[in-house]
Parts: C-alpha cells; sequence; structure tokens
C-alpha cells in the first residue's frame, strides 16, 4: 500500500517539511514616484537625531605616576595575551602586540616577535619575519637585522621579498660588498628575472659595467629569453659596443629559433634584430636613395646618437645639413632648418661645445637667404647661446642685424624683452621706435610702447605714442588701441569718451570690424554712461 509523502509519520519529517519554503513574490501595482521623496541626506540626519545623547564617551584616564602606569601597562598586555591566546589569532594580532611593545620595552617586543615565531602555523610567513626585521632596523640594531634576515632567507629562500629587503638594507648602510654578497647569494638559488633585474639595477646605479656584463650573461644563460636578450643588447648599445650588440642578436637568433616550440619567438627575434644580416644600414640605403627626405635624416640622427660615436654623429650631421632645399621657398626650408637647430643643440648639450655650437648657427644663417625669408627661431636660439655664453654684445649684434637684415615681429619682441629684463629703458625706447617705423599699423607695437611709458609714469610720452597711433592711416586691431586709451584716459582722469577718438581720426582700416553699426551703438552707450557718471558726481 503506498503512502502519502504529505501524511505525517511518528518520529519523522515528511516531505512538507523539509522543502525549501520561499516568500511569496510581491507584485508592485503602483510603479509611479512618491510624491515625497526622501533622500540619503535625510536618512542620515534622522539617524543622528535618533541617537541617545545620554550615551558619553568614556572618560579619559590621565596617568599621575609610575605605579598608575604600570598598572596600565599589565591591563593592557593582559589584554593583548587574551588576543593572541585564541584559536583564530593571526599575524597581525601579534604585530599589534610587538608594536605596542616597542613603545617602552624592545626586549619585550623582540620577545614577542621570537614567541609569534615558535607558532608553527605562523613559522613560514614571510610578513612576519619582515615586520620583525623591520621592527630592528627601525630601532638602529643593525646586528639583530642582519640575524633576522639571515634566518629568514635560510628559512625561505624562494621568497623574493626577503633577498630584495635585505639587499635593499645593506645599500642603504653603504655595505655595498656585503649586498653584494646577498644578491650573490640569492642568485644562487636560481631565482626569475626579476632577481636578475635587482642585481643588475644595483651594479648600474654605481657604475659597475663589468660586473653589469657578467651578470647580463648569466641571466641570458640561466633565463634564454627574447627579452633578456634585447636588454643586454640595449645595454651593449649604450657603452657604444655595437659589435658586442650584433653578436648577442645572432646569438640570441641561433638559441631560441632552433628552439622551435613557440611560434612567436621568431617574430620577436625579428623585432630586435632587423638588420643582423645587411652589411648596409637601412638609413644609410633610405639617405642615398633621397638625401632630401629629411625625416629619414632625423631618424638617422636619432639612431646614430644612441649608439654612435661623438666623430660619427658630427659626421652625419654634416652629411645632412650638405643637403640644402633646391628651390629658395620657405615652405621647403621648415623642415631642412631643424637639422641645423639640432645640430648646434647637439654640440651644446651633448657635446659640451659651445664653440662649435656658435659656428653651427653662424653657419646657418649664412646658408639662408634672408632676402627672400629668414627664421627668427634661429636668430633668437644663436642670440640666446650668446646671453649663456656670457657674450651680451655680440647677442645684442645678432639681433640688431637680424632687425637691419629680415625685421620680424618675433625679433623685436625678444630683444625688447632681453632689454626690459636687463633695465636698459632707452634701448627698449629704440627698439619700439623702430619697431613702429617698420610696422606703424601694427597696434601691438603701439599699445605696448605706451605700456612702457605708463609703467615709467611718463603719462605726456604715453598720451603722445596714443596720439601719434590714433593719427595712422591704417591699423590692424584698432579696436584695442581704443580700449586702451579709453582706460589710459579714465585713470589720467580725462574725459576720453566725449574725445572723437572713434571717428575721423581713424582711418581705412586693413582689417574692419565685424559690425560698425552695433559698435557705434555701443560707443554712444559708453558715453550716456559717462556723462550720466560725471553729471552725479
Amino acid at each position: 500500500m503506498a503512502t502519502d509523502p504529505t501524511r505525517r509519520t511518528p518520529g519523522h519529517l515528511n516531505q512538507r517539511d523539509t522543502e525549501a519554503r520561499l516568500p511569496r513574490a510581491t507584485r508592485v501595482k503602483n510603479k509611479a514616484p512618491s510624491p515625497i521623496q526622501i533622500t540619503a541626506e535625510q536618512i542620515i540626519r534622522d539617524a543622528r537625531g535618533c541617537q541617545d545623547r545620554s550615551i558619553k564617551p568614556p572618560p579619559m584616564s590621565k596617568i599621575a605616576d609610575l605605579d598608575e602606569l604600570s598598572e596600565y601597562r599589565l591591563g593592557e598586555r593582559n589584554l593583548f595575551e587574551e588576543k593572541i591566546g585564541r584559536a583564530d589569532c593571526g599575524v597581525s594580532a601579534w604585530v599589534r602586540y610587538a608594536r605596542w611593545e616597542e613603545q617602552g620595552d624592545l626586549a619585550r617586543s623582540r620577545s614577542v616577535y621570537e614567541r609569534a615565531l615558535r607558532v608553527p602555523a605562523q613559522h613560514r610567513d614571510h610578513t612576519l619575519w619582515v615586520k620583525y626585521a623591520e621592527f630592528e632596523m627601525r630601532n638602529g640594531s643593525v646586528s639583530h637585522a642582519r640575524n633576522v634576515w639571515d634566518r629568514a632567507v635560510a628559512l625561505l629562500p624562494r621568497v623574493d621579498q626577503l633577498w630584495s629587503k635585505y639587499a635593499h638594507m645593506e645599500e642603504l648602510l653603504g655595505a655595498y660588498a656585503n649586498a653584494r654578497q646577498v644578491f650573490d647569494r640569492w642568485m644562487a638559488w636560481h631565482p626569475g628575472t626579476n632577481g636578475w633585474d635587482a642585481y643588475i639595477m644595483f651594479e648600474t646605479r654605481y657604475g659597475e659595467t663589468e660586473r653589469t656584463r657578467a651578470i647580463y650573461e648569466r641571466l641570458v644563460d640561466e633565463h634564454p629569453l627574447p627579452d633578456a636578450f634585447k636588454r643586454y643588447a640595449e645595454f651593449e648599445t649604450k657603452y657604444g659596443e655595437a659589435e658586442r650588440a650584433h653578436r648577442l642578436y645572432q646569438r640570441a637568433a641561433e638559441l631560441l629559433v632552433a628552439d622551435g616550440k613557440d611560434p612567436e619567438v621568431d617574430a620577436t627575434i625579428a623585432r630586435i634584430s632587423p638588420y643582423e644580416d645587411a652589411e648596409i644600414s637601412p638609413y644609410e640605403d633610405a639617405v642615398r636613395k633621397n638625401p632630401l627626405n629629411y625625416d629619414v635624416w632625423f631618424d638617422y640622427l636619432a639612431h646614430e646618437e644612441s649608439v654612435g660615436s661623438k666623430d660619427s654623429i658630427r659626421d652625419v650631421y654634416e652629411r645632412a645639413i650638405a643637403n640644402v632645399p633646391p628651390a629658395e621657398e620657405k615652405r621647403y626650408w621648415q623642415r631642412y632648418i631643424y637639422l641645423w637647430i639640432n645640430c648646434a643643440l647637439y654640440e651644446e648639450l651633448d657635446a659640451q661645445d659651445m664653440g662649435r655650437a656658435r659656428e653651427v648657427y653662424r653657419e646657418c644663417l649664412k646658408q639662408i637667404p634672408h632676402n627672400k625669408f629668414t627664421f627668427s627661431k634661429v636668430w633668437i636660439m644663436a642670440a640666446q647661446l650668446e646671453i649663456r655664453r656670457k657674450d651680451l654684445t655680440a647677442a645684442r649684434q645678432l639681433l640688431g642685424n637680424a632687425i637691419g637684415m629680415s625685421p620680424k615681429g618675433k625679433i623685436f619682441k625678444k630683444y625688447i624683452e632681453i632689454e626690459m629684463r636687463l633695465g636698459n629703458v632707452d634701448r627698449c625706447r629704440t627698439l619700439y621706435q623702430k619697431y613702429i617705423e617698420w610696422s606703424p599699423a601694427n597696434c601691438y607695437a603701439w599699445r605696448k610702447y605706451a605700456e612702457l611709458e605708463r609703467q615709467l609714469g611718463e603719462t605726456d610720452r604715453a598720451w603722445s605714442i596714443y596720439e601719434l597711433a590714433v593719427a595712422q592711416p591704417a591699423l590692424d586691431m584698432p579696436e584695442f588701441l581704443l580700449k586702451d586709451l579709453a582706460e589710459f584716459d579714465a585713470s589720467a582722469g580725462l574725459s576720453g569718451i566725449d574725445r572723437e577718438i572713434n571717428a575721423p581720426r581713424i582711418g581705412k582700416r586693413n582689417r574692419p570690424l565685424p559690425d560698425e553699426v552695433s559698435e557705434a551703438k555701443h560707443l554712444k552707450i559708453l558715453q550716456a554712461a559717462h556723462r550720466w557718471k560725471n553729471s552725479k558726481a
């Protein structure tokens, strides 16, 4: 006879009792937003308002004598002992206990660390060893710290953090021989590439080229990876050993391609040694095909500056600047001129030869056809070099020649800026006059000249300059000049707006205002406002 699964049997649970009962899903009938919205700020404010104000923080205890201090320490120590006595106690509880003991008793703190290391579950935790050694280092116990590091690396030789911190401590102490010995002990355990990289960086910091080369040799023997060969070759290239780098690329290609297990290795070798079998450099091939391709010359020079000697770099620069553009048009010279500039910067910054840099600028200025176009940048950089050489007369001569041969606004601005920094006001006035003679329609020159006189307190000079500027038959930006003149009149207490500064005294402009009618209305409003202000005064 079949039994009903839902029927309760005495002493037993039926199917209905054991099945999981989930709450019935309620359907939201009205999904419209509530008319009263409650923000998170209101919820927090209500929660704070409901807090019981009668609960006060415990009073601060003040320790008056040594007996109270001993009693306080005994109580805290009992609490720490209770925490570390629990079964679920971790390393953090021991470290907090030791840090608390460190405030008053180093021996007790050291004892806490030793007790923590005797716990079987924590004996092989490298974090505890690191905290212990840092405690000894923090308190100047160098011998104890070395002892802790030696015990740690003997127990956990596969943890790179212990070795690196041990070597770092010796380096900070200036014991470079001890640090090198630590690295040698570490390398004896055949670590990964991170350990070898740390050793290489250590030797590189102190200029030990031969030791670094020996470590790289051990690295590529231990880990013959494409990246290791590439960095080794870059190291040799940096120190001018191009032949060694070439042999390394060949060695990497033979070892890694012969393996044949990883298809990506071939592509990696092709990237790190793209020209190992070529007798002619690809840059040489490109410049022979098109010597006027200045972008290739820039790449060639960048390559030579990274791997070549000083003589080879200068030779490439001379070959590059010998390719003068065929047409005397500025658009053909804009890339070419930077070959001269880069050459001068190389001589000054890398070769530390300011005399050769000066000659480069001189030859460059002779090469430019100034009767057709010029480059303000070259003139200015050549003058700045003379200033760095503390030859102010030569700098002034250069900028004066630039103004006489091919004046440009940038040259005037830079020359005036130099003289202003030197405090030569008369020279600045002379330069502004030449600037205005060269470009009488340039409102910038008029405004800056008048601004100089205003800063010097020469009100009559400034007013005369504004009068001359307004009387010019053509101005490029008269609206700015009118604005400056109105501000000058206001500062001087004159009625400048009532003057007819905007009518027949401004002739035809090279660049008219966008909306003459609106501008006239605007000036009339300003005039009316000024008259109203004067009437109130």
